[in-house]
């Protein structure tokens, strides 16, 4: 049985939920954002649910979990709880924050002082988990010492019926919790642009434009796989946000600044830290295309690449007949490194011949 111990940490309190909270927890279940990624809270969340749940929190302490309202000087600002450890010593932690808490480290300074407290009760291994889409939670995960572990496909569904991926995480006790600071932090604002083109993460909402372009034959050409289907991209599109703060890899819409229209899609993947080096990839809607758009969206990017992360080197690989991608390439300040031979298998079973570029960082 855990033991019911008020945590203090910073400017956050950590205590037993009582009855003067119903009122701001009713409050922050009816908001859009924490409905949408707890599926199972009424909906509407009313006064009713409020106390149901303070009655449910009472239960969870005796049946050997924990459950604390988290307060910011003395105001409700979220909830963290844990489910009974088991009896390999694991146990695992969920939080929520109110919509007026967010944005300044609430939920990862909770979950760190939750975590270290677990241990010292004892407790082996404590888990996580966040939904992929569940950008700010992934960042929690990560800010608190968490280590990812993988992805738990399609393990939880959602309101509107759709199967989500979960992410997952876990510390170890006596294992080194440093907060992760993100190799590839998010752009300033958002967005990158030169004022004629706009650089964008990639959405589920840019699915269909995706899809469309990389339908099209000028496309699928050099591309190495055939195309996905739509569904396949949706979901590719929809763990964007998680492969950028895990540091895996930023996928961008190019966008025309001026009408907002989807022009393309930039990538910066492969990214090996221990070098210090990343690899670009793009692709154009035609109607775009002779325009400069892809040049502008390729120099954007690596400039700010080598501004804002430890990259030394971008490199890109061309089809060595793509002459339109070698433009664009010498034209955003990348040099010819490398051949490799046959590396590109194509459709009618040859392979193609691959030109690698360069830009390194004093360039």
């Amino acid at each position: 049985m855990l033991p019911r111990d008020v945590i203090s940490t910073g400017p956050l309190i950590l205590r037993m939920p009582a009855d003067p909270d119903a009122e701001a927890i009713a409050r922050m279940m009816n908001d859009p954002v924490t409905a949408r990624h707890l599926p199972l809270l009424p909906s509407p969340y009313r006064i009713e649910d409020a106390r149901a749940y303070l009655k449910f929190a009472e239960d969870k302490w005796a049946s050997g979990g924990a459950e604390w309202a988290v307060t910011e000087d003395g105001r409700y600002a979220g909830a963290i709880g844990v489910r009974p450890p088991d009896r390999w010593g694991t146990a695992e932690i969920g939080y929520v924050v109110a919509p007026w808490a967010r944005g300044r480290g609430v939920a990862a300074r909770a979950a760190r002082a939750v975590s270290d407290w677990l241990t010292d009760q004892g407790v082996h291994r404590v888990e996580l988990q966040a939904e992929v889409e569940n950008v700010a939670s992934l960042r929690v995960a990560l800010r608190a010492g968490f280590r990812e572990e993988g992805r738990r496909r399609k393990a939880k569904r959602l309101r509107d019926g759709r199967w989500a991926d979960l992410v997952s995480f876990a510390r170890i006790a006596g294992e080194p919790a440093a907060a992760e600071e993100p190799y590839l932090p998010f752009f300033d604002g958002g967005e990158l642009t030169d004022g004629v083109v706009r650089l964008v993460p990639l959405s589920v909402e840019d699915a269909p434009e995706y899809h469309r372009m990389m339908c099209d034959p000028s496309v699928t050409a050099y591309s190495l796989t055939p195309p996905a289907s739509l569904e396949e991209d949706e979901q590719r599109c929809r763990c964007t946000g998680y492969w950028w703060v895990t540091g895996q890899r930023i996928e961008l819409a190019v966008r025309d600044a001026a009408t907002g229209a989807f022009a393309g899609h930039l990538q910066l993947m492969q990214v090996v830290p221990v070098l210090g080096q990343a690899m670009i990839g793009y692709s154009l809607v035609p109607d775009f295309r002779g325009r400069g758009f892809m040049t502008r969206a390729v120099r954007l990017l690596v400039d700010w690449a080598f501004a804002r992360t430890a990259l030394h080197r971008v490199v890109a690989g061309t089809d060595v007949v793509n002459a339109a991608s070698h433009a664009v390439l010498e034209r955003a300040g990348f040099s010819r490194e490398s051949l490799h031979r046959e590396l590109f298998p194509k459709p009618d079973g040859t392979r193609a011949d691959d030109v690698e570029w360069v830009r390194l960082r004093s360039s």
